[in-house]
């Protein structure tokens, strides 16, 4: 697991020479599991193993993704039942399984976290549902993967080996 910080590009190499987060990973033939554009951060995988990121990729084993995000502004109950019902983005419908304010007693102020959980992982899906309701992200980070959670100690910009791989096996 790898914790992408905002500003690397999830591509083995870059025409730009912008930073990819293959550089920072031990040498291997990785595979990334899922990607995170440019201005995302959070929890990336990679494995080896071309079957194992099939099955965590492919929208037919729903394997949930839950992302942290920051919209400018805060959003009403119309607009959160939209992105429960599903809007309808260029490449079809999309909805979130699962969408709340992170911290419903916060105060209304220039921002607000929401926590977001989807079971398929379109080019930026999660941005482009929120701006089909409005409203504009200003950070989104992927806090979990299926069952692997982005641990807090794990720095942006560092790796660590997944402590039971076997349960990712048996997915």
């Amino acid at each position: 697991m790898y914790h992408k910080p905002e500003g690397e590009l999830v591509t083995r190499s870059d025409p730009a020479g912008r930073p990819t987060v293959f550089a920072r990973l031990p040498a291997g033939r990785w595979i990334a599991v899922g990607r995170l554009d440019i201005n995302s951060a959070g929890l990336l995988l990679f494995t080896d193993d071309g079957e194992l990121a099939n099955r965590l990729m492919h929208p037919r084993y729903g394997l949930e993704r839950e992302y942290a995000v920051r919209v400018q502004g805060s959003l009403g109950e119309a607009e959160l039942e939209r992105l429960r019902r599903g809007v309808e983005l260029a490449d079809g419908r999309a909805a979130f399984d699962r969408v709340e304010a992170a911290d419903p007693r916060a105060r209304q102020g220039a921002n607000r976290w929401y926590r977001v959980t989807l079971k398929e992982g379109r080019n930026r899906e999660v941005r482009r549902m929120f701006e089909a309701v409005g409203a504009r992200v200003s950070r989104l980070l992927r806090v979990r993967y299926g069952p692997l959670e982005l641990p807090r100690d794990l720095p942006p910009g560092q790796w660590r080996e997944v402590a039971n791989p076997v349960k990712l096996q048996k997915l």
